[in-house]
């Protein structure tokens, strides 16, 4: 409660916050790409909101998705500046390695195990696919051609085709749930 016995704003807002933090952390997830960074936005978002001063905030959702929002811009800068900076550090230290990524240290025999037989499945799931359903999906999907010369190519129509893809895309999603 504020001096004046309403309750304050960031009261208000860690109540909002904690009705959408896990929609915030999907949010975050989808901009960033890392559980963990979003995590760390997320409990910064926290951080700040938790310490505002009493003030008038309209609409409390909209400033929640907002502050995320930059503070996920933040995250990526810093990501960005690290990146040029290791990237500086690695040119001026090892100059034989110029144009040669490092290699990645978080990719470690499991990691490839479980990538591998997940693109087994994937593969086996779309060699399961229906005839047509199957075809369609590979020129799509794999081969990138277009709706309109996949049609033309088979002598169907553009729905057919988008038929034929969602066909596929239900299979595999059915395969690939099992």
């Amino acid at each position: 409660m504020s001096a004046a016995g309403s309750p304050s704003v960031s009261s208000g807002l860690v109540q909002i916050y904690t009705e959408l933090r896990g929609d915030l952390l999907r949010f975050l997830v989808a901009r960033l790409g890392d559980s963990g960074e979003a995590e760390e936005v997320v409990q910064d978002l926290y951080l700040r909101i938790h310490a505002l001063a009493d003030g008038p905030v309209a609409n409390g959702r909209a400033y929640l998705y907002r502050a995320a929002q930059n503070l996920a811009l933040d995250k990526v800068r810093e990501r960005r500046r690290r990146s040029a900076r290791d990237g500086a550090w690695l040119g001026l230290n090892h100059p034989a390695s110029q144009g040669i990524e490092p290699a990645d240290p978080a990719t470690d025999a499991e990691t490839l195990l479980v990538e591998r037989e997940q693109a087994a499945l994937l593969a086996s799931a779309i060699a399961a696919l229906p005839q047509g359903a199957g075809r369609v999906f590979r020129l799509h999907k794999i081969d990138g051609v277009p709706h309109a010369a996949i049609a033309e190519q088979l002598g169907i129509s553009r729905s057919g085709v988008e038929k034929h893809l969602a066909v596929a895309m239900a299979h595999l999603r059915r395969t690939l749930a099992d």
